[in-house]
């Protein structure tokens, strides 16, 4: 059996953040809206993210496009061209070695846009607000993370669950 973090049982945590600012991520890893859903999952892929802003050609948030709404619509819709003839098989793909190459299919690529999937709900805070009350409306909206926007409504930030526990202190 592993033995987890050793705590006393009252301890107190504190949190060092005071406003959003504080808790934020700065200038957050965004989709367009008109991106193709390739680039939506090479993005969350590579970065390791659950999920990303979408904005819109000002920099406001539209919505936020997750893991789950890809595989939602990877689930629903997965279509392959037809096999082509055989002669291209024979005379043009083929390996290094000058070999066939066996079980060659081409992808019909989706052309659904990050728009057509994502949560079109943006749930933001101002970078004053209060700590304590980014984190009651994460709890309220049952949310893992919130938009920081200006005064504008450009993106400036995102405040995740995990944001909050890094400013966490015995």
């Amino acid at each position: 059996m592993i033995r987890t973090l050793d705590v006393p049982a009252r301890a107190t945590m504190h949190l060092r953040a005071e406003t959003a600012t504080d808790l934020m991520v700065p200038n957050p890893i965004s989709l367009r809206a008109d991106a193709n859903i390739r680039e939506a999952i090479v993005l969350l892929t590579d970065k390791g993210f659950s999920a990303a802003p979408v904005i819109d050609e000002a920099g406001r948030p539209v919505g936020v496009l997750s893991r789950g709404d890809l595989l939602v619509h990877d689930r629903e819709k997965v279509d392959y061209l037809a096999p082509g003839p055989t002669y291209f098989y024979e005379q043009d793909l083929k390996t290094r070695k000058g070999e066939p190459m066996p079980g060659f299919q081409v992808e019909n690529v989706d052309q659904t846009t990050v728009r057509d999937l994502m949560t079109p709900a943006i749930f933001a805070v101002a970078p004053d607000t209060p700590a304590v009350k980014v984190i009651k409306e994460m709890l309220a909206l049952h949310v893992h993370r919130l938009f920081v926007v200006d005064e504008e409504g450009i993106l400036i930030g995102v405040v995740t669950a995990m944001d909050v526990l890094r400013q966490l202190t015995e």
